[in-house]
């Protein structure tokens, strides 16, 4: 039965209902959308019980302020803006319960830029294309505003999961980040690819969850040969005429017709969307086989985990 969990006293900065997004859509012209940093929304998830697509409160840089309205058990994992419960500080990456009457806020800034908060049962959000995730650019959904009620179905959990400081990832202001040959290379002078790997970029901070705008002072394009409009993958890195590159992220669009070096391997994904702006970033290569590889190490601690949380139930 649905019920109201929270009402909404501050609305933060700018939080939405997130999940892994909508797939299969973008041969339409949808966007995927979806966490900023799905590894962190997906550990929520577990920590929880909920399945790991569930749709999480992602909140940016300040945090939300929530008056619980049932007895719920959340958890809250990815950036660090010191959740608080009753004005008292709370850890993150573990199981939380939450008495009716309760407030959960955020204090100062720690780390990272995404926060995301889930709570045992899942969250009632309007569906787009299968996907809660919200795309307020293009009219799927909106940000959570003060006096807003989120509704969903809480579960009061008896076990408490803490995860193991391993699986908690740390983010650094200065980042290193994997990358697998693009397309376009051909169509990109050998003496800037060449620059691109020794020059560091700074994470400019009019970037958004559509793209990721770097900035070096010390690499130009003369020219480049425009190609042919494409898809466009999650992390594909786009250069401009000018040179400056620009990470495709989660609210990407479907299609674009600047030439990609690279694109940031899946694990890494995560790591750029917690960097913080004027934060710094140099990119290496690794072999598509290695990405995969990553990617299949991730995804098998994420289900084990999984299977671990549900068998407490």
């Amino acid at each position: 039965m649905m019920t109201t969990i929270f009402e909404v006293i501050k609305g933060g900065l700018h939080t939405t209902f997130q999940d892994l997004g909508r797939g299969g859509f973008q041969r339409f012209g949808v966007p995927v959308s979806g966490a900023m940093d799905s590894y962190s929304m997906q550990l929520a998830n577990i920590l929880v019980g909920n399945n790991r697509n569930e749709a999480c409160l992602e909140a940016c840089l300040i945090g939300p302020t929530l008056v619980a309205r049932e007895p719920i058990s959340l958890a809250i994992t990815g950036a660090d803006f010191d959740p608080k419960v009753n004005g008292k500080s709370v850890p993150m990456w573990t199981t939380l319960n939450m008495k009716k009457g309760d407030i959960l806020s955020f204090g100062k800034w720690r780390e990272g830029v995404y926060a995301y908060i889930a709570v045992a049962g899942g969250l009632k959000a309007t569906s787009y294309f299968h996907s809660k995730a919200v795309d307020e650019r293009i009219g799927l959904g909106k940000t959570v505003e003060t006096g807003d009620i989120i509704k969903g179905q809480p579960k009061l959990l008896k076990d408490r999961l803490t995860f193991h400081p391993s699986i908690i990832p740390s983010y650094p202001t200065e980042i290193q980040v994997a990358i697998v040959k693009g397309p376009h290379l051909d169509v990109i002078p050998s003496n800037y690819r060449k620059a691109f790997f020794e020059k560091t970029f700074t994470l400019e901070p009019n970037s958004n969850r559509m793209g990721y705008r770097l900035h070096s002072d010390d690499i130009y394009l003369k020219e480049i040969t425009s190609i042919w409009s494409d898809a466009v993958p999650h992390g594909g890195i786009q250069i401009l005429p000018n040179g400056q590159p620009i990470i495709l992220m989660a609210d990407r669009q479907t299609t674009g017709g600047y030439p990609r070096i690279g694109t940031v391997a899946t694990t890494d994904i995560s790591n750029v969307a917690q960097l913080v702006p004027r934060g710094k970033l140099r990119f290496y290569w690794i072999t598509i086989e290695e990405a995969q590889k990553r990617y299949r190490k991730r995804e098998s601690i994420l289900k084990k985990l999984s299977y671990f949380r549900k068998q407490l139930k």
